[in-house]
């Protein structure tokens, strides 16, 4: 007896990650950098291996859509606000080389901070057997490589001295060279680290590892990025570049309450989490195709449970420290997206309820701590121990319910409801913090410049939720005989 294998319409497929990639990157905005972008990263993941992979082992999918969370923030660390100053900025409107040299950086970028993602994901669903040592000789290679990258491609940089690397897509003399260091302030790139990493980690799948869906999707993820970052950031150019079609009527009006940048980024997420599906749609013949007729199951994660403890206490300590103390120490340790994303990498390779509290708690802290920064410490919409209740209390209690609750899932061999249960809580628990974050742009009150994404984040919610609702109410499929 074999389990049916889930194919759904590729239109369907590509449609939900969109929703999924569009409305978790265009959030991601609000909150930024590694931890903002899990939320995208836990999104598209989900509803990949809800779509795709349902009929695997419950542990199994739970791994790869922890790993697929985790190693979309890696890119984290790539500096990007510059880049897209090059294609927009006043002073740059008109200059078609810095037009295209800032859309190539943001190609670039866009592609280095998707592949991880593609390829961590492809990793958990291709059946390839990762045991610790793997991913510890995988993990180091790629972090020693990506140190050699950063030597060779981002060095020189020393601003004082106007010294900057040969290949370098941030504010740059060679477009303004009269401006100072002081009024320039070029920023540290870190990109040509990522390549380098990236590239190892192909190579380490093609040849020593010999997964072929986890190098396609990494492939189809490094696509996703190249296009959907200067896809996106053509809207907001195009507006900095023809204001004058924004000057009278209707679009003057529709100006007034557009959010351009916010827009680039759901265009970027959307078009990235598209790609991804039409990627392992392709190759959904490689899901668990690493597993032999024969193999053996696979080993039961070894990390005891105080060590799995001790692992989750300083990732969360170093977590906390680095998103929310400005501390050089914190900053040394985990400011960086791959020493950032090793704990919860190895917690979900070796240990037992990491991967659920990575969709679940992990993922939400820092996001339900800025949301509580910004509306109680910054803005005092409430006082701190209603706005803490609110939007720290409250949200994390309910990620703690829902760990336990997916983890009972898991033990009962119900990997479609755990599925689907952390589907809704991922979609419903960041579009309400972010509406929050938006002081909740109702439609029927006087627009403002949130209320059109948030108009677009209501629809890519109700897609979602109906989505997951409607797979949770199917009947299990049968097994035909083999």
């Amino acid at each position: 007896m074999h389990p049916v294998h889930p194919s759904p319409p590729l239109w369907q497929a590509m449609l939900l990650t969109a929703a999924a990639g569009g409305m978790g990157w265009g959030i991601r905005g609000q909150y930024g950098h590694e931890t903002g972008a899990m939320i995208a990263g836990a999104l598209v993941s989900l509803v990949l291996c809800l779509l795709f992979a349902r009929h695997l082992p419950s542990a199994t999918v739970a791994r790869a859509a922890a790993w697929g969370t985790v190693a979309i923030g890696f890119g984290g660390s790539m500096t990007y606000g510059q880049t897209i100053g090059l294609t927009q900025n006043a002073n740059m409107v008109g200059n078609l080389h810095a037009f295209l040299w800032g859309m190539l950086g943001l190609g670039i970028k866009g592609a280095l901070w998707i592949g991880f993602a593609g390829a961590f994901l492809g990793m958990g669903l291709s059946g390839v057997r990762y045991r610790t040592r793997d991913v510890l000789v995988l993990y180091a290679v790629m972090l020693a490589a990506c140190a050699l990258g950063i030597a060779a491609l981002n060095e020189p940089y020393n601003p004082a001295q106007r010294l900057l690397p040969k290949i370098y897509f941030s504010a740059d003399w060679r477009w303004t060279p009269d401006v100072t260091p002081e009024v320039l302030k070029p920023r540290r790139e870190v990109w040509g680290g990522f390549l380098a990493a990236m590239a190892v980690l192909l190579a380490q799948l093609a040849w020593i590892r010999r997964d072929g869906l986890a190098l396609r999707l990494g492939l189809w993820g490094l696509l996703g990025g190249a296009i959907g970052f200067p896809l996106g950031q053509c809207l907001q150019a195009g507006h900095a570049w023809h204001k004058e079609l924004f000057a009278h009527g209707w679009l003057a009006d529709a100006d007034k309450v557009i959010n351009w940048w916010n827009f680039m980024e759901t265009t970027f997420g959307a078009t990235m989490g598209a790609t991804l599906a039409l990627g392992l749609w392709l190759s959904r013949h490689r899901i668990n195709a690493g597993v032999a007729p024969n193999d053996p199951p696979p080993a039961t994660p070894h990390l005891n449970t105080p060590v799995e403890w001790v692992l989750l206490a300083t990732h969360l300590v170093l977590l906390v420290g680095v998103e929310f103390v400005d501390s050089p120490a914190f900053n040394r340790i985990y400011d960086f997206g791959l020493m950032l994303g090793f704990i919860p990498i190895l917690g979900t390779t070796a240990g037992r309820f990491w991967p659920w509290l990575i969709v679940t708690v992990i993922t939400l802290i820092p996001i339900a701590g800025k949301t509580y920064r910004n509306l109680i410490v910054e803005d005092a919409t409430l006082g701190p121990v209603p706005g803490g209740i609110l939007y720290l209390g409250l949200p994390l209690l309910i990620a703690g319910f829902m760990f336990f609750r997916l983890r009972r899932h898991h033990a009962a061999g119900d990997t479609t409801r755990w599925l689907a249960e952390a589907l809704l809580f991922n979609t419903a628990i960041y579009f309400l913090l972010n509406n929050a974050f938006f002081r909740f742009p109702w439609p029927w009150q006087t627009w403002t410049a949130r209320t059109p994404n948030a108009l677009v984040y209501t629809a890519c919610t109700t897609l979602l939720v109906l989505a997951a609702t409607r797979i949770l109410r199917r009947p299990p499929p049968s097994s035909p005989s083999a």
